[in-house]
């Protein structure tokens, strides 16, 4: 399948700003079953745009804006080509003894700490305890817990923030596609599952039945021996397969988010983001 994505976010500022420092995650490398196949990033008022490669090997845009302006308009369009998902038997029947190779503890080493948003919370090790003790692979251990997700929390946009912590959503039993992110991967990272933080885009397709398509998405990657990285995403409890545009990955939101930036000048500031998937 291949998917083109349009992804638009405009500033309005109350007044005339300067010093604008940021930083974009809106173009993705070439992942397993996901070839970049074209990529343009535009940010008006023109500048220069430097562009890097970060600890997690995301392909990282900078740019800075001294002079004094009023709108700032940032604009990428990627087209990607994905592969279907395929898992294999024995990858589906790994234990966590499989994370026993020393080669594949330090891959996944950092994806088993605490990190900004993701602690180690007892109340999260216990309800993780509970969901995977029925199972012994980590494919099922991981699978139960994104269905768990699914079924306690409700979709709600407005009641968190991209500062709201997995505690608190955890608390709360509601929030955004974030939000049940950073749950599933305390889940996981609190029975010794590597889980990170994938962040990208949904393509809906014309039965329109998942949530988080019409904005940036995220999901969890969970690290299956001889398989990788694989997604779940708990909020609409299914497999990332090729319908999902992987733009960027991390230990959490923080990581990865799409445009992250500072400026001098008024708080007064309305986004407007404009996001649209479609098959080509």
């Amino acid at each position: 399948m291949k998917l083109a994505v349009f992804h638009r976010t405009v500033f309005h500022y109350g007044m005339p700003v300067t010093h604008s420092v940021n930083t974009l995650h809106l173009e993705p490398r070439t992942f397993p079953y996901q070839k970049t196949i074209g990529a343009l990033i535009r940010v008006i008022p023109a500048t220069r745009v430097r562009r890097f490669t970060d600890l997690f090997q995301n392909i990282t845009h900078h740019f800075e804006l001294p002079g004094a302006h009023s709108k700032l308009e940032i604009e990428s369009r990627i087209k990607v080509h994905n592969l279907p998902l395929d898992i294999s038997v024995a990858s589906r029947a790994a234990t966590l003894e499989g994370y026993g190779d020393s080669s594949i503890r330090e891959q996944v080493w950092p994806y088993l700490q605490e990190s900004r948003w993701v602690s180690r919370h007892p109340e999260v090790w216990r309800q993780a305890v509970d969901v995977t003790a029925p199972f012994k692979a980590v494919f099922d251990q991981a699978n139960a817990l994104m269905e768990w997700v699914y079924r306690e929390f409700r979709y709600e946009s407005g009641v968190t923030s991209v500062n709201t912590h997995l505690e608190e959503a955890f608390q709360m039993r509601r929030g955004v596609c974030q939000d049940f992110t950073h749950v599933m991967l305390g889940l996981c990272r609190a029975v010794g599952i590597p889980a990170r933080y994938a962040s990208g885009y949904l393509y809906n397709g014309p039965r329109d039945t998942l949530v988080g398509a019409q904005a940036s998405h995220a999901w969890a990657e969970v690290y299956l021996p001889a398989a990788g990285w694989i997604g779940f995403d708990p909020t609409n409890n299914t497999l990332a397969d090729e319908r999902y545009v992987k733009i960027s990955v991390g230990r959490d939101y923080e990581d990865v988010a799409p445009v992250r930036g500072s400026y001098n000048g008024t708080a007064h500031c309305r986004m407007e983001v404009q996001v649209e998937v479609e098959k080509i």
